[in-house]
């Protein structure tokens, strides 16, 4: 049986607002992700997605419950938990004046990776997201499909076992995004956890061997395509989703 690679329990999350008071972004989300499997966490804006995956990756405390990456604790052992992990924003922002090659030699170097291991890293990568064409070019004049592959490149330099890419597709033209696609079916077949936030629920029904459907912070249903289908008598994503969060399908 495949390794559970991240885990959480009674996952929550608080903010406070000077006018709304205590806003309940994340409420008591449990769920786990193994290896070699692609894990969506399905929701509209504002859902709770980025805010859960952004504890997992540390940049956020929880206000209660637990969370593990690769049998680490995120809030006890944050540094073990950043090196197993590679979290790709939708948001990531990547140095105009490095080329890309600089870009992922010097996030490689943050992680700790001597020049050898860099080196054969960026080959790797370099075939895996075709990236010979623009590798010496600075990252200011990428296009944002070939941006999105830097971003992507540097996330995982290190290699770890668990990638969290919060809506890796948005905004990438067709082409672009069959490319991002592919990656992430490669790094699941690869062993690699990979969980998914997305939107887009055609991108959900392709990728995602299990979804997690998540509203107003609250995790609605966890399952396989087949199991969703049978669970809320639909035959398609989009009436699985509006039955789970309440809706009229």
């Amino acid at each position: 049986m495949n390794k559970v690679l991240v885990q959480t329990i009674g996952l929550t999350k608080n903010f406070k607002d000077r006018k709304r008071g205590v806003i309940e972004a994340v409420k008591d989300v449990t769920f786990e992700a193994h290896s070699g499997e692609i894990f969506g966490l399905l929701g509209p804006n504002g859902a709770g997605k980025t805010t859960a995956l952004r504890i997992l990756a540390t940049i956020l405390k929880p206000t209660a419950g637990t969370a593990t990456i690769a049998g680490y604790d995120v809030v006890r052992d944050p540094d073990s938990v950043r090196r197993s992990l590679g979290f790709l924003s939708n948001d990531t922002g990547l140095y105009g004046r490095l080329s890309a090659r600089e870009m992922i030699i010097y996030f490689g170097k943050l992680y700790g990776m001597d020049s050898d291991r860099i080196e054969a890293r960026l080959k790797e990568l370099c075939d895996l997201l075709d990236m010979s064409e623009f590798l010496n070019r600075r990252c200011g004049k990428l296009s944002s499909g070939q941006k999105q592959k830097v971003s992507i490149s540097r996330t995982i330099v290190h290699d770890p076992p668990v990638l969290i890419l919060d809506e890796p597709t948005t905004g990438l033209d067709v082409l672009a995004a069959r490319n991002i696609v592919s990656f992430i079916r490669t790094a699941r077949d690869q062993g690699k956890c990979v969980l998914l936030s997305t939107h887009i629920m055609g991108e959900a029904e392709r990728l995602c061997d299990r979804i997690g459907i998540i509203h107003n912070g609250v995790m609605t249903a966890v399952g396989t395509r087949d199991e969703l289908f049978d669970r809320f008598n639909a035959d398609e994503l989009e009436t699985v989703f509006l039955r789970a969060v309440g809706e009229a399908a």
